[in-house]
């Protein structure tokens, strides 16, 4: 059986090889070029005290191979969409199945057999792919603190693999209960963009309890976290609590930490120094017992977010294997 999936499939392990060897090859030696770049503008500026201006001072890597390394995000749905989606479907479709369940080869391992390997090569390639850029970005992640930010998270570490899993997943199980290509591809595609952007926007920022830090308003610049910390929200605590966003009374907003907040929702005694500079607003609003206020999940949480993500997409890629089995056992063919 092993046999029989590798002469339908070489065709597609060959291109995808030479793929990955391309862009292996190309990440590899632009990588070794930027990494080098990087480790000597930091000796530099650490000779002359000016690492501090370092990201506003250094570029690397061309705007071009930025975008290829970013279209890496796609990895996991094409994966899904072209190994997943026509894997079952397509044996269903043309009948071809049946010859094979005909030959004394029960269906769970025939089931197991082809998902087992698609399932491990997609996990295999994705996280070939992920690690290359996560090698290749060490330098731009060092210099801009980006690890956290979504177009990095996505595409870097381990969570590419639970997203290829699943995709893998999705599309195997789409096409064993619509037994037709095409559909299961389209709706791989729309589930899984659906539910990655979900879990992304909507749920990651909940995976721990995010810390909170204030601020004078006489510190500048704010003693803001370290590292490549992820801000999730900003804003101003009072004694309180939090001030809240919302327009009371109408009229002018000021922004704190990117959150515009309503003139009218601070003390009526520092409205009038708005305007007569930041020192004296800033000391009225700290005598009034408000600070800036920030949350925020720690740079040194990234690889538990990374591991979490990866668990929720594993899990979710084992259910929909879970019903395919279902389905291929159970329907008839």
């Amino acid at each position: 059986m092993t046999w029989l999936v590798w002469r339908q499939h070489r065709n597609q392990a060959y291109r995808a090889a030479a793929a990955l060897a391309v862009f292996a090859v190309l990440l590899l030696v632009t990588g070794r070029q930027m990494a080098l770049q990087y480790h000597s503008a930091l000796t530099s500026c650490a000779a002359s005290h000016t690492c501090g201006n370092l990201a506003n001072a250094l570029n690397l890597g061309s705007p071009l191979l930025s975008f290829l390394v970013s279209l890496t995000v796609v990895v996991p749905c094409l994966l899904g969409v072209f190994w997943g989606g026509p894997l079952v479907a397509r044996e269903l479709e043309t009948g071809t199945s049946q010859f094979t369940w005909m030959q004394s080869i029960t269906r769970s391992r025939w089931l197991t057999v082809k998902a087992g390997w698609a399932l491990l090569a997609a996990a295999a390639w994705s996280g070939a792919v992920s690690a290359l850029v996560t090698w290749w970005s060490s330098p731009l992640n060092a210099l801009n603190h980006q690890n956290f930010q979504p177009a990095q998270f996505d595409i870097q570490g381990i969570a590419p693999i639970g997203y290829a899993l699943f995709a893998v997943a999705l599309g195997i199980a789409a096409g064993t209960l619509l037994r037709r290509t095409l559909p299961a591809m389209a709706v791989t595609v729309g589930a899984f963009t659906f539910l990655r952007l979900v879990i992304g926007q909507d749920l990651r920022s909940h995976y721990l309890t995010a810390l909170t830090k204030t601020f004078s308003f006489l510190h500048h610049p704010p003693a803001l976290p370290k590292g490549s910390y992820w801000l999730v929200s900003g804003g101003v605590a009072g004694p309180g609590g939090q001030v809240p966003a919302t327009q009371v009374l109408g009229g002018p907003s000021i922004s704190f930490g990117g959150v515009p907040l309503p003139i009218s929702n601070l003390p009526s005694a520092c409205r009038a120094l708005l305007f007569q500079g930041p020192f004296k607003f800033g000391s009225c609003l700290n005598a009034h017992g408000y600070r800036l206020l920030i949350t925020y999940q720690p740079a040194s949480r990234y690889w538990a977010f990374q591991g979490i993500e990866t668990g929720i997409f594993v899990l979710l890629a084992a259910a929909l294997i879970a019903v395919t089995a279902v389905a291929v056992t159970r329907r008839d063919a």
